[in-house]
């Protein structure tokens, strides 16, 4: 059972959901985000998604797309995405650690370092991968590379997804699906938690894995919405608001204060 698994199993033991945090790797300064990935431990985070810097990130809205420039304007790359899970593995082996973003920098990696981004990830504490731009249907050799060295690959679901692409997506799809609860980019839109309701029942007639939603998750108030209908809350682009703009020392508490909200907003649903 790989980590992620794990963690959900766990979870769902303990009646609780998921709390999954996406910060783009890198911002707003190169090397903080092992610091940062603790932090978010600390305030009750279940598992992490390092957004990895791409120059051309189509499901980004604006704000994470500046994070990903800062980003790659630092000098961060996929190779050094991987070096920061390794360092933060260093001090935490339990906490499931996946890596978002597009096909172009993984095909790059492999041609400049002989196809091994899947054992290079898998060794420096990689649990899962999401690429945006890799079709369910195009998957299965990665799928079964990615399992040999057990990682999961996640995919994204959207309100316009049909039933036979829910169906492909569970075909190959492990350790959860994350649900993108609205159209358009990530930081776009407003919440309609009651769509994302009726949606979920679909999805699970496919998928028998854990299903996390979001975009469009913004403060405790829509993030214990989510929770009582999703198995886990996915929260990146106001946290990327949060702390483009502060200085260093600043960095880690924010997004550990506002964590700490959300978290407890998800133990205690009802309230």
């Amino acid at each position: 059972m790989s980590r992620i698994s794990q963690t959900f199993a766990r979870l769902q033991s303990e009646g609780q959901k998921a709390l999954i945090p996406f910060v783009t790797a890198g911002f707003p300064f190169p090397d903080i985000t092992p610091e940062l990935m603790h932090g978010m431990v600390q305030a009750g985070a279940d598992v992490i998604e390092l957004g990895v810097p791409f120059s051309d990130p189509s499901a980004d809205g604006p704000v994470i797309q500046a994070a990903g420039d800062r980003a790659l304007a630092a000098g961060v790359g996929l190779r050094q995405v991987i070096d920061m899970v390794r360092a933060f593995r260093k001090t935490n082996q339990h906490t499931p650690v996946v890596l978002m973003g597009y096909a172009n920098p993984i095909e790059r990696y492999n041609q400049l370092h002989a196809d091994r981004f899947v054992p290079d990830a898998a060794d420096a504490g990689v649990d899962g991968v999401l690429v945006v731009d890799y079709p369910p249907e195009e998957c299965t050799e990665f799928a079964a590379l990615l399992k040999q060295h057990g990682l999961d690959l996640i995919f994204l679901l959207a309100p316009t997804s049909t039933d036979a692409r829910i169906a492909q997506v569970a075909k190959v799809a492990s350790g959860y699906v994350y649900y993108v609860s609205l159209k358009g980019v990530t930081g776009s839109g407003a919440l309609d938690t009651a769509a994302v309701e009726a949606m979920l029942p679909r999805i699970r007639q496919h998928v028998h894995i854990p299903v996390g939603v979001g975009f469009g998750i913004r403060d405790a108030q829509t993030a214990q919405a989510i929770g009582r209908v999703a198995d886990a809350v996915v929260i990146g682009s106001k946290i990327i608001q949060l702390i483009s703009d502060v200085p260093r020392d600043q960095v880690v508490t924010l997004a550990r204060d506002f964590l700490k909200d959300i978290r407890l907003a998800l133990s205690n649903p009802r309230t």
